[in-house]
């Protein structure tokens, strides 16, 4: 139990009406959730209104309401505090109520378009091995040290992070790793942690669909630097022309990261293999058991965020050596017949073209390679025939099929992709609506030491259609139909 008046610690109040001297069960923003003497924050969300169901939340025995507006209706026993935005309530009220626990663990957030889920996984990964205990919140799971918890967004809501890291805190966890998207920034869910570090990879085509423009997506991620501490450090991969952007009006330590220019940290690809890669980190030669440029980038970023954090040089490049791929990034398997098939996340432009690049710079090109791709539906439409352009010019067949089709139909998003396709890769294209069947006919086409990629779906185990999510599991289905062609 907590007093309502300590809740809103650092919130910023327009008004209130009845008194903040209650005593508070929990903060809830979902109605359905309330319980007796709780307190409601009504969010305005993209499909539901939380100021909708004021009265339902009364109803439940809610007594506190945090709103923007006032209802018409007011209940004489209930006290109605007023805000600007309720989202930046939300969040305070939440690190509040957990009694701060991001100030107890220390907390690296890792933000950009691609790469946030393996290095977040990774330095996990890597501070485990080191002997810590450690949490992880990511798009993959939560990890709160050994005990894993679903994920179902890449940054949940500010309730459930302060929970989590509340478990942590109370289990021992030193360090936590946490992604950080934009769509969380921007809905504020971020707002009242303690970061000690902040780390940017890469900025690309992605949430148009949220975002107005380019420039607001970039800014957003921008935002989330303005507000580190001076006590906190700014990693940026300068490589990329936004990370300098990044670095422009934080209070934190400023530093860089870079394959191609200089940098604090920096390194050189001497290997690049299926089997991994030999990099050269700041003088000092490491083997990898990851593969491809992206990769090198995210393990610079890991290194360079361990040794911030206080680990020896030497022993950070032991640990990097000892590292496994992600679930659903660049996660292979080869078949009896000696077919690979590669399953990952790629679902932007800018993801896929470095995954095919990969390939390509690795395969000895008297092989094919075929790539499974589609888009996901209620989501940016503009990427679609860029996705079915990158693939049909780095590839050599194309097996345009669904992602996750959510409320749409994936024969228009197919069609929408399609048109991205230039007339000389017509040929070496074909489109199969059905995921599973596009895989078998992937397998059907690929013969010994041929390459295949199925791309956008990585780690999920489902698929969405209609408001439903179905079993699918990208790596289980094509294991299936290789072992099928081996007998």
């Amino acid at each position: 139990m907590k007093l309502l008046k300590d809740l809103l610690y650092k919130v910023a109040i327009e008004s209130v009406k009845g008194t903040t001297d209650l005593t508070i069960n929990k903060v809830e923003f979902d109605s359905r959730k309330i319980e007796d003497k709780d307190v409601f924050v009504a969010i305005r969300g993209t499909l539901s209104n939380g100021h909708d169901f004021i009265d339902k939340a009364i109803a439940k025995g809610a007594v506190a309401v945090v709103c923007d507006t006032l209802p018409t209706k007011i209940e004489e026993q209930v006290c109605y505090i007023v805000v600007s935005d309720t989202n930046s309530a939300l969040a305070i009220m939440a690190t509040n109520y957990y009694d701060n626990p991001s100030s107890k663990v220390r907390l690296v957030g890792i933000t950009g378009t691609n790469g946030k889920t393996t290095i977040a996984s990774l330095l996990y990964q890597l501070f485990k091995n080191a002997g810590y205990k450690v949490g992880l919140l990511s798009t993959v799971k939560i990890m709160v040290d050994k005990q894993e918890y679903k994920a179902t967004h890449t940054t949940p809501d500010s309730l459930t992070i302060n929970y989590y890291l509340n478990e942590m805190m109370e289990l021992g966890c030193e360090f936590c790793f946490m992604e950080v998207s934009s769509h969380g920034i921007h809905q504020k869910r971020t707002e009242g942690l303690v970061f000690e570090g902040g780390v940017f990879t890469n900025l690309t085509h992605d949430h148009l669909d949220y975002h107005p423009t380019f420039g607001d997506y970039r800014d957003v991620k921008k935002s989330f630097f303005d507000f580190l501490s001076k006590s906190a450090f700014a990693l940026v991969n300068s490589d990329d022309k936004n990370g300098l952007i990044m670095l422009q009006n934080t209070h934190a330590r400023k530093l860089t990261y870079a394959l191609k220019s200089y940098a604090d940290y920096r390194a050189q690809i001497l290997e690049n293999q299926l089997s991994g890669l030999l990099l050269k980190i700041n003088d000092n030669e490491v083997w990898v058991k990851l593969i491809g440029t992206f990769n090198a980038y995210n393990l610079l970023a890991i290194y360079g965020t361990a040794v911030e954090l206080g680990l020896e040089k030497n022993e950070v490049l032991r640990l990097l050596s000892e590292l496994e791929s992600v679930s659903g990034r660049f996660q292979f398997i080869v078949s009896d017949t000696k077919i690979t098939a590669i399953v990952d996340y790629a679902h932007t432009p800018d993801a896929l073209e470095n995954v095919l690049h990969t390939i390509n710079n690795i395969r000895t090109k008297n092989e094919q390679l075929i790539t499974v791709v589609g888009c996901g539906g209620d989501r940016d439409k503009t990427k679609r025939p860029i996705m079915a352009h990158i693939a049909s010019e780095g590839s050599d067949k194309v097996v345009i099929t669904s992602d996750n089709p959510r409320t749409e139909n994936p024969d228009t998003i197919i069609a929408e992709m399609e048109a991205g396709v230039a007339p000389q890769n017509y040929k070496k294209t074909v489109s199969i609506s059905d995921r599973k069947q596009a895989i078998k006919t992937a397998c059907q086409m690929a013969n010994p030491n041929d390459i295949i990629l199925i791309a956008g779906k990585g780690h999920e185990t489902y698929q969405e259609i209609n408001g439903v999510r179905y079993d699918f599991d990208d790596m289980k289905i094509v294991k299936e139909y290789l072992e099928l062609l081996n007998k």
